[in-house]
């Protein structure tokens, strides 16, 4: 039986893994050995696995396979990024990127869709428009990689793809990473971000509790529309408005990213429209340069205009960080190595 008749066990969440042993006839906590073998270990031989009955393992073995990645290319920045380029079944390819933190620690940025369907300005993922939706294997194999080059502290799924697009495959995902038999994330170390489909972040909040991170970037329609088009749908009245209303842990906030262009969204007056924006929201602002690359006119703000616009929300008691910007020697944003290995 080849591959492509068998389920990846990585496509199935905890209690769907639970109910495919039922299927084979097995008791509960058979998965929680599966969970520990593949994400703990890393081990997709199911011959290995020498705590299962040899009848359980012919089984697996005859119905069921372990997807494995390992990046087709990477590239190191001199700050310790890296970026990884994987390359998938059917040819296409997405990227993750490893972000070196403080005292050793680690934040990943993985991808949940090939493309984007969200068409935004400034983003060179939006370039290549929307190919397909990456399943909760692909999702996870990204993590899977990385934790082979040693700990990742933090999952952010920021990296290529609308997250909310892709919502039942993100939040199978998400329940892995959450598992404890697997990786054991607390939902305080996994950050999601959206451009704002107001629909989904109302069931995301409903069904997974998840960090969530805004992509605002403008702080009028007019503007917005301009760089999102995501926008035009739900404008920010509306997108505010589910802000305040989505679920939030005590001391909990929702991160408002703010990728500031130069001329665009950098103003005294934008900085003053977004305090009142984000009146009466648990928020804190990443106020994010733009990274400029060759497929777009816009440019970085000054030091200056970034000085000015984060002092005005910080004197007014706003969580405002300037997010240092990683890996700019090598394909840093998103999309950038995809863009140069495809064109080869």
């Amino acid at each position: 039986m080849g591959y492509e008749n068998k389920i990846d066990l990585k496509n199935l969440a905890p209690e769907e893994l639970i109910a495919f042993l039922s299927g084979l006839g097995k008791e509960r906590f058979r998965a929680g050995q599966l969970l520990r073998w593949i994400y703990r270990r890393g081990v997709i031989d199911f011959a290995a696995m020498t705590d299962l009955g040899k009848e359980l393992r012919a089984d697996l073995a005859a119905r069921a396979m372990i997807s494995d990645w390992s990046p087709e290319a990477t590239e190191e920045g001199r700050d310790g990024t890296k970026k990884y380029l994987f390359r998938l079944a059917d040819g296409q390819s997405v990227e993750t990127v490893r972000i070196p933190m403080d005292e050793g620690r680690a934040t990943l940025c993985i991808s949940t869709q090939v493309g984007c369907a969200m068409g935004c300005a400034f983003c060179l993922t939006g370039c290549f428009g929307l190919t397909r939706d990456l399943t909760a294997a692909e999702i996870i194999n990204q993590v899977c990689a990385a934790v082979k080059e040693g700990p990742v502290n933090n999952v952010v799924l920021m990296g290529m793809g609308e997250p909310l697009h892709n919502l039942d495959n993100v939040v199978r995902a998400l329940q892995i990473l959450y598992a404890p038999d697997a990786f054991d994330y607390s939902p305080r170390k996994v950050t999601l971000s959206t451009s704002g489909l107001v629909p989904q972040m109302e069931e995301l909040g409903r069904r997974i509790r998840v960090n969530l991170a805004v992509s605002l970037n403008a702080t009028t329609d007019a503007v917005r529309n301009e760089l999102m088009p995501v926008n035009r749908r739900y404008p920010l009245a509306e997108l505010m408005a589910a802000c305040r209303r989505y679920p939030l842990a005590p001391r909990q906030r929702i991160t408002f990213e703010y990728i500031l262009i130069g001329g665009v969204n950098d103003s005294l007056a934008d900085a003053r429209r977004l305090v009142k924006l984000l009146h009466e929201v648990q928020a804190k602002v990443n106020l994010i340069p733009f990274n400029e690359h060759p497929r777009s006119e816009f440019r970085a703000p000054t030091a200056e205009a970034m000085e000015i616009f984060q002092k005005y929300l910080l004197d007014r008691n706003i969580v405002a960080i300037r997010r240092a910007s990683k890996g700019q020697d090598i394909s840093a944003a998103c999309g950038q190595l995809k863009g140069k290995l495809d064109k080869q």
